[in-house]
């Protein structure tokens, strides 16, 4: 017997999300290897960018999924999920683009403005939907 599935939009973000974390963890971690710095950032610059590449995607990301999340539980429509969806991965390749400078610095502002939206539009339409 197969149940119905409660959510159909965002599992797709989850998914995307989780595949951009693993060259983004393995990009800190092989430098890590290569440089022979095995806790912090050994003073490596290029050690710090990766390490807060990871981390600001880390400290973010959970809480902007988990509200895209209670939207869709809550019964947003599909439009609203992925216009955030969208730019919370678009926002997130912006700012580790940016902040481990592989990218334009211009990236990083894009990135953190896209992912605060995202939280800050999530968050007010659960309470206006729920109030």
């Amino acid at each position: 017997m197969q149940l119905p599935a409660l959510l159909s939009v965002t599992p797709i973000y989850i998914a995307i999300l989780g595949l951009l974390f693993i060259p983004f963890t393995l990009r800190a971690g092989l430098y890590r290897v290569k440089s022979k710095i095995l806790i912090g950032t050994g003073d490596d610059p290029e050690m710090l960018r990766r390490i807060r590449g990871q981390g600001n995607f880390v400290e973010t990301v959970p809480i902007a999924l988990l509200l895209i999340i209670a939207m869709e539980l809550v019964g947003a429509k599909d439009m609203w999920l992925h216009g955030l969806g969208i730019a919370l991965v678009l926002g997130r390749i912006c700012h580790y683009v940016a902040i481990t400078e592989i990218g334009p610095s211009v990236c990083r502002p894009i990135g953190m403005l896209s992912t605060l939206l995202t939280i800050l539009i999530s968050s007010l339409w659960i309470l206006v939907s729920t109030l």
